[in-house]
């Protein structure tokens, strides 16, 4: 029986041997199978995203150049800059398109007369400059549309920029150019490990990581003898399938199209960061063997100790469970007789806070027609005085139409929980912001606030309820009012434009909004107890609402605050038929 325990215990050896070299032989078949799986999945994971951002700088050029290619078009039919051109009165000319620039975000704005003199820019240095041989200028003056050229400086960084030919009664009366900010992305892509350049359609590289890849073609740029600095130097391994050479060093290469006058983006990114992936991998995996090895032996002897005091761990925490649920039962319960108790409440608040809106909504809808009545009845009882009874008598008028826009206001207040279109009718939006206006005349004119409107010369039709619509341009210009009551020089501007909606901004210079997120809620309000109380704007944003639009606000780059007021347009037909 010795030798046959001797020989057993010798079949034992044999056998921990064996499987000590099947784990061996396993771990180096991993250790192989994972570099070379993993060399490819990086490499295809480092390739996709160099397309990605590929993608994500191609995106970025054509949103600015079709952001900034709209400009010169608004531009060249601005009133204001038209009217400066004939009359050759430029002194708020450079201020108004400083304003433009900060709005847009173009880089910069220059506007020329027939000479090629620079009369109106946002770079004050270059007023008076001449610009007479520019191909902006003279490519302009020779289409009929916005023109784009691309102009080398001494400096070799490109210049690119947008002009159109300014007409007033059909004859060109100057030019203005909008510069396109593209070398900001070339300071962007030079944070990134890169290389990345933009070639026009011969071929040659106007925007590039390296500034003396600029005037050159893609073969003649990699043919230069310095590295780039946007590539670092790889780790010395052998790629196998590489796109191109960057100074001996094995790069890939990605090309997108840019939809714009046959540009072409592309971008060459190094292995470099590959081979440091797959070694922080392998290092993991080789320790993970030698871990799992250790452990394996400390397992086998703590296996049936972990399973009982597992096993008494599970008891213990049934037990917790059961008292946890017992006292969630009973939390519970005391949670739903106090929940009955707060609905039976907030149904009795409710009601009281309804009746506390509705008298509210009232007082403030009524205020203004009030105020403008006594303005009213102060002007005639003077002219009455003065013996003008005729003059007398359109205050008498206002008057009377003041009374019927109350009535009509009480009648809306009546049934402002009725949702529908029975008031619903199409208008000229330019009429509702004249009536707006001379309902605040008295005010307006009081106070000496500058008011400046720009509409489009064609009706704006919209079709909603015109009475309301008028309300929420009153209570605009009522705050308008308060926002510049400490302003030396108060003034108002109205922008109308028309498109798939109708938009109109008005922006104030006062003091601006200091809390946005709040601002349409009900009762709130900045002003001193008994000059409001907080429901206007959100009486306005309701009513712009139910008529299918949208109200906002934000404070303006230059200061003050911002109104937009959406509207949806009629159909053509629609609205030719209500002309």
């Amino acid at each position: 029986m010795t030798w046959v325990r001797a020989i057993l215990r010798q079949w034992r050896g044999w056998l921990f041997r064996l499987a000590w070299v099947a784990v061996l032989l396993g771990a180096g078949v991993t250790v192989y199978l994972t570099n070379y799986y993993l060399t490819l999945r990086f490499t295809e994971s480092t390739r996709n995203r160099a397309e990605q951002r590929l993608l994500l700088n191609q995106g970025n050029i054509i949103s600015e150049l079709q952001r900034n290619s709209v400009v010169p078009l608004l531009l060249s039919r601005d009133p204001v800059l038209i009217a400066a051109l004939n009359t050759s009165d430029f002194k708020s000319s450079s201020q108004r398109l400083i304003e433009f620039r900060d709005e847009i975000g173009a880089k910069s704005i220059l506007m020329l007369d027939t000479d090629g003199r620079a009369v109106a820019a946002t770079d004050r240095p270059l007023l008076g400059s001449q610009h007479s041989s520019a191909a902006y200028f003279v490519d302009a003056q020779r289409a009929s549309d916005t023109v784009f050229t691309v102009h080398t400086l001494e400096t070799g960084a490109m210049e690119f920029a947008y002009s159109r030919l300014i007409r007033h009664d059909g004859r060109g009366v100057g030019v203005i150019v909008v510069e396109v900010d593209l070398g900001k992305f070339e300071t962007q892509w030079r944070g990134l490990f890169e290389a990345v350049l933009v070639t026009d359609s011969t071929g040659q590289v106007i925007l590039s990581t390296e500034p003396r890849w600029r005037g050159h073609t893609v073969a003649d740029a990699l043919a230069q003898e310095s590295a780039p600095s946007a590539i670092r130097s790889a780790a010395d391994w052998p790629i196998s399938d590489p796109d191109a050479y960057l100074f001996g060093e094995a790069v890939m290469r990605s090309d997108a199209r840019i939809p714009f006058r046959g540009w072409r983006l592309t971008s060459f990114t190094a292995y470099s960061s590959v081979r440091e992936r797959v070694n922080g991998v392998l290092a993991l995996e080789i320790m993970g063997f030698a871990l799992l090895l250790a452990g394996s032996f400390w397992f086998l002897s703590r296996k049936a100790r972990s399973e009982r005091q597992a096993a008494q761990e599970e008891s213990a925490k049934l037990r917790q469970l059961n008292i946890r649920l017992q006292r969630e039962i009973a939390e519970r319960e005391k949670a739903e007789r106090n929940l009955e108790v707060a609905e039976q409440t907030l149904a009795q608040s409710s009601k009281l806070a309804a009746l506390g809106e509705m008298s509210a909504s009232v007082s403030h809808e009524l205020n203004q027609p009030l105020a403008a009545m006594r303005t009213y009845l102060a002007g005639a009882r003077l002219l009455l005085e003065r013996k003008r009874p005729i003059e007398a008598l359109s205050s008498f008028q206002r008057i009377d139409d003041l009374i019927g826009r109350m009535g009509a206001i009480t009648r809306q207040l009546k049934s402002y929980a009725r949702k529908g279109e029975e008031a619903f009718e199409p208008f000229d939006l330019r009429d509702a912001i004249s009536a707006a206006l001379t309902m605040m005349e008295p005010q307006l004119r009081g106070r000496h606030v500058q008011i400046s409107r720009s509409v489009p010369v064609g009706p704006v039709m919209v079709a909603a309820d015109k009475l309301r619509v008028e309300q929420v341009l009153v209570n605009l210009f009522r705050n308008a009012l308060d926002a510049t009551r400490e302003v030396e020089e108060p003034a108002l501007e109205l922008i109308l434009s028309a498109g798939d909606q109708a938009v109109l901004s008005l922006r104030d210079n006062g003091h601006g909004i200091d809390d946005l997120d709040n601002l349409f809620e009900p009762f709130y309000t900045t002003k001193a107890p008994g000059d409001g109380v907080g429901l206007g704007l959100a009486i306005s944003s309701g009513i712009i609402n139910e008529l299918g639009g949208r109200l906002t606000a934000r404070n303006g780059r230059s200061g003050g605050a911002v109104f937009e007021i959406r509207l949806p347009m009629m159909h053509p037909q629609r609205a030719t038929a209500a002309e």
